[in-house]
């Protein structure tokens, strides 16, 4: 039985995205498509689950040269496996995890000092008095790591 062809209307109309994106996921070897004889792009309809892939991948904060690493470790020339999909799943699972805990971290500490240097909130004064927290270094340094208790270097 023939494998059935996508247009690249057809995949960007299922996956959500432009066929802009999927020409740019194409040219920086995300995903791959054969050519008509008149040129016409045509992807196997696999190419789906390889971009609802690369889309949770960004929306969890990977890059595209993650995501392209991870995507060379599936086999060339087969549809990849379930397994093959659950072991290259297991391989971000501690950075997954990393950023869960990052986004409850934002989800419940944005309301209270970050230790950003901004000291417009009333409890800045009590938890980075002076900026102390530029001691630790630039950005919210409460959010990404450091304590208003830790000393300052």
């Amino acid at each position: 039985m023939p494998q059935e062809m996508l247009t690249i209307g057809q995949v960007a109309e299922r996956s959500g995205l432009a066929t802009s994106a999927l020409r740019y996921y194409e040219s920086e070897q995300l995903i791959e498509a054969q050519r008509t004889d008149g040129g016409q792009r045509r992807y196997p309809r696999e190419v789906i689950r390889r971009v609802a892939f690369i889309r949770v991948a960004q929306t969890v904060g990977l890059s595209l040269d993650d995501v392209r690493d991870a995507l060379t470790r599936l086999p060339q020339g087969r549809t990849p496996t379930r397994s093959d999909w659950q072991r290259l799943s297991r391989t971000w699972r501690p950075r997954i995890d990393a950023r869960i805990r990052e986004l409850e971290l934002l989800r419940d500490e944005l309301d209270s000092c970050i230790g950003c240097g901004c000291l417009s909130l009333g409890a800045c004064a009590l938890y980075n008095p002076g900026d102390r927290a530029a001691g630790f270094g630039a950005g919210p340094r409460y959010l990404i790591g450091e304590s208003s208790t830790t000393p300052v270097p």
